[in-house]
C-alpha cells in the first residue's frame, strides 16, 4: 500500500521563511527553525515516498541531503507549487498524496491520514488554515492555500463529490505562524 502513496513537502527559500517571525527571531534562526521543523516532517512520513516541491536551489540541495525527492518548480507560490507536485506525483503512478506542510514541528505520524478512501483534511490550531491535506490523484482537485483554506478545500472535495473527513490530530494541526506558536514546539 505505502508505494502507492506520497508525502509532498512544498519549502520556499530557507532564507525568506517565516517573516512574521522576525520580531523574535533573526534571519539565519528563522532558517534553522524551518530545517529544524521540516526535518520533524519527514521524519513523521515514516516507510512513505518523501517529496519537496520548491523553487529554491538551496532547499532542493538541503532535501536531496536528507535523501529526500525533489520536484523543482519555476514560478512562486503554495498553490502552484502543490498543484505541479500532485501532477508529478500523479504521472508517477501514486494514487494518493499527503500534501503535509514544512512548519509542523510536533509533527508525529503521517501514515495515520492516508487510511481513508477520499480527502483528509487536517484543520490548523487557529481554526482556517490546512497543514496537512490528503487527496486522491487524478481527481482535479484544486488547490486554494490561503485565509480560509480549511473550509475552501472541504468545498472543492464537496464539489467533486469525494467522500471527505476531518481529522483532529493536535500535533499535525499547530503550525507556527506568529511569534507566539514558538512557545508550544515540543522538545
Amino acid at each position: 500500500m505505502n508505494e502507492m502513496i506520497a508525502v509532498l513537502i512544498p519549502i520556499k527559500s530557507f532564507n525568506e521563511a517565516k517573516g512574521r517571525l522576525s520580531e523574535t527571531l533573526d534571519k539565519s534562526e528563522r532558517s534553522a527553525l524551518m530545517q529544524k521543523m521540516a526535518e520533524t516532517v519527514i521524519s513523521s512520513s515514516g516507510s512513505l515516498s518523501i517529496w519537496i516541491v520548491c523553487d529554491d536551489e538551496e532547499v532542493a540541495t538541503w532535501a536531496e541531503s536528507k535523501n529526500v525527492s525533489v520536484i523543482k518548480v519555476e514560478k512562486p507560490g503554495l498553490n502552484n507549487a502543490v498543484e505541479k507536485g500532485v501532477r508529478t506525483l500523479e504521472e508517477a503512478g501514486y494514487s494518493q498524496v499527503i500534501v503535509a506542510h514544512a512548519d509542523l514541528p510536533n509533527a508525529d505520524d503521517l501514515e495515520k491520514c492516508a487510511n481513508f478512501n477520499g480527502v483528509t483534511i487536517v484543520q490548523d490550531h487557529k481554526g482556517d488554515g490546512t497543514p496537512v491535506l490528503v487527496v486522491p490523484t487524478g481527481k482535479g482537485f484544486r488547490f486554494s492555500y490561503g485565509p480560509n483554506s480549511f473550509a475552501v478545500h472541504t468545498l472543492e472535495a464537496q464539489r467533486l463529490g469525494i467522500p471527505y473527513r476531518q481529522l483532529f490530530d493536535s500535533k499535525l494541526s499547530f503550525d507556527v505562524d506568529e511569534p507566539e506558536d514558538l512557545k508550544f514546539i515540543d522538545d
